[in-house]
């Protein structure tokens, strides 16, 4: 039987240690596949999921059980991507946009996870989406990647990048309409 995320925090408190485990497992690929979102290099994306998954160890017993464990530790993943960054002082995404808003460093991006199911009816769409997804400015991409890749409701999207709703549901109206744009749909 699978439990509840929050009925997993719930044991582990107890001291089910085995729950935590259980988080983990569970958590461990999207927050991998997120963080790459962020970093683009696969080793640099496995030491901050793992230093994710040491921050959450220390504070689930600050863990606010009112809220989602999902969009907690998406929170966690955002902010551990964005301080390594900070660290390194690396260049933001927005300074590689030229006059019309085109980002050619994230263009370079290789985009390694899937996409809607839907839109992988045949290999050669696949290839293609994952094209035109390169092209998108970080700020669709990410929007798009967590509603379709990890099933997030436009709520825990907000949550978990820290914007509002309204702008959420913004960012992925225009990454829609900026796809169907790259793929030519209609």
């Amino acid at each position: 039987m699978d439990c509840s995320d929050q009925q997993l925090v719930n044991d582990y408190l107890k001291g089910d240690e085995n729950s935590l485990e259980v988080l983990i497992k569970r958590y461990l690929k999207p927050i991998y596949s997120f963080v790459f979102r962020y970093v683009g290099d696969s080793q640099e994306a496995e030491d901050i999921a793992q230093e994710v998954f040491i921050k959450v160890w220390r504070n689930l017993k600050k863990f606010d059980q009112n809220r989602s464990f999902k969009t907690w530790i998406f929170s966690i993943a955002k902010n551990t991507s964005i301080d390594t960054f900070k660290k390194k002082k690396a260049i933001p995404f927005s300074k590689f946009e030229d006059e019309e808003g085109r980002n050619v460093f994230v263009e370079t991006l290789v985009d390694a996870a899937p996409l809607p199911n839907e839109l992988f009816a045949r290999a050669d769409m696949a290839r293609i989406l994952t094209s035109a997804m390169e092209k998108l400015l970080p700020k669709y991409r990410m929007v798009l990647f967590l509603r379709y890749n990890d099933h997030f409701t436009f709520r825990e999207i907000a949550e978990s990048l820290g914007e509002s709703i309204d702008t959420i549901k913004t960012r992925h109206r225009r990454g829609i309409a900026i796809l169907k744009k790259l793929l030519k749909v209609k």
